[in-house]
């Protein structure tokens, strides 16, 4: 499988971050964060690729650096 893919690939990428930000709506924090793990979870093992998964925790640390 190749490397991870940075480039947008939503058709609507409004629509994809209202599909995320209605999930949270109804939740508390500790339930976020829940949600948040367990999306994670299921998208990473979509993804099945260990490689792939190691690029995107690197790029998310970076960016969390980067403020």
């Amino acid at each position: 499988m190749s490397g991870l893919v940075t480039d947008n690939r939503f058709a609507d990428p409004d629509a994809a971050l209202r599909i995320l930000t209605e999930a949270h709506r109804p939740l508390n924090e500790i339930e976020s964060a829940d949600l948040n793990a367990r999306l994670v979870l299921i998208l990473a093992n979509h993804l099945g690729d260990a490689s792939v998964l190691a690029e995107a925790v690197a790029l998310a640390r970076r960016t969390m650096a980067e403020g």
